[in-house]
């Protein structure tokens, strides 16, 4: 008698265990992350077997430098999730939220070699890799995995504008010689597609962005 008690005792714990977790469980694999694929950053939900699903907006090809000189391209991130932003080293206040926020997501993640963080200098003929690397170390910077990059000045702003959405001006034509501002961090899944957007100078915003990371590992 005392032997079927303990059994009934164990299903009943058992089972009041799996009606804790399971739920938790089940959202988290639940939930997906929308794309982006356009300036108004309206969120879209599209499943794999959607007839648009191949054409989803993507950014392209890119080659730039990091702060230890290293070419960086579209080959870097292959297979990664990574956060992109833009930045410049002599901005006085933003900027430096922007990098010490950001460095919450690296620190989020010590040891995930899956993900990297990719910041474009918006002033690139001045950012050389000397100040990049004078910058990346004065912020706590780990060279493996977040990149400080320069480059062709063109070929960063059309890559921002076109290909991130990246300035607070929407609508507008604009070129490499009208200056870009943009406080958005911008999570990029392993296919290069935008999933998200986020206000790089709120700790709350970073804080979803560090969520959103964890589900669209999830994901993929």
């Amino acid at each position: 008698m005392l032997r079927k008690q303990n059994l009934l005792i164990l299903a009943v714990m058992v089972f009041l265990v799996a009606c804790a977790s399971s739920p938790k469980k089940e959202a988290a694999v639940a939930r997906k992350l929308p794309f982006y694929v356009s300036a108004d950053f309206t969120p879209y939900w599209i499943e794999k077997d959607d007839r648009t699903y191949d054409s989803i907006h993507q950014i392209p090809p890119f080659q730039f430098a990091n702060q230890k000189g290293d070419t960086i391209t579209e080959k870097t991130v292959a297979g990664k999730i990574y956060v992109a932003n833009f930045f410049f080293t002599s901005c006085p206040g933003i900027c430096k939220r922007l990098t010490t926020n950001l460095k919450l997501v690296q620190d989020s993640f010590p040891n995930e070699k899956e993900l990297l963080l990719l910041s474009h200098s918006v002033t690139p003929e001045m950012d050389d890799q000397a100040k990049l690397q004078q910058y990346a170390m004065a912020f706590g910077v780990k060279g493996n995995r977040w990149h400080l990059l320069t480059g062709n000045r063109e070929a960063v702003y059309t890559l921002a504008r076109q290909a991130y959405f990246a300035d607070e001006d929407l609508g507008m034509q604009k070129n490499s010689n009208d200056f870009l501002h943009t406080e958005n961090m911008l999570l990029i899944d392993k296919h290069r597609r935008i999933r998200g957007v986020y206000k790089g100078t709120s700790v709350a915003e970073v804080n979803n962005l560090i969520a959103d990371i964890r589900v669209l590992k999830m994901e993929e």
